[in-house]
């Protein structure tokens, strides 16, 4: 599973997710077919993960997947039956905060008919609206 090697600190604030991606993150960069989200979420490393080996276990030895995304935000719990109080719980997994027009993964090598339906397969895995995105001329 994906998640940071080392942090300054071990836990974070629940914060709000909010806005929408303008600018980095929103376009094809490295392949020529990509999966885009058109819905805010939170995504876990799980998700991530699983719907990768979706993606490369249909596409086979053909093509080369990017994963756009990574879990930096750790999230925590606390363990079951303990009464309230007593501090915040123990980081427990990681997600990234998800805003509408990020790129999430990227496909290239393989052929528009099987991109399109290796992402409809990984588009399953997530708790998100996806769609499919192909890379314009000139980017």
């Amino acid at each position: 599973m994906l998640q940071p090697a080392r942090r300054k600190y071990r836990k974070e604030q629940k914060g709000r997710n909010t806005g929408i991606s303008h600018f980095r993150g929103t376009s094809v960069s490295f392949g020529k077919f990509g999966l885009k989200a058109i819905v805010r979420g939170r995504i876990t490393s799980q998700q991530i993960e699983s719907a990768r080996r979706a993606m490369t276990r249909h596409i086979k030895r053909g093509g080369r997947v990017w994963i756009r995304i990574f879990p930096d935000k750790p999230i925590s719990n606390k363990p079951a039956e303990v009464r309230m109080g007593n501090g915040k719980g123990n980081p427990e997994y990681y997600v990234t905060e998800i805003q509408p027009g990020k790129v999430l993964y990227e496909m290239d090598g393989v052929t528009e008919e099987l991109a399109r339906e290796a992402f409809r397969l990984a588009s399953a895995k997530l708790p998100l609206l996806t769609i499919f995105v192909i890379r314009q001329v000139g980017q």
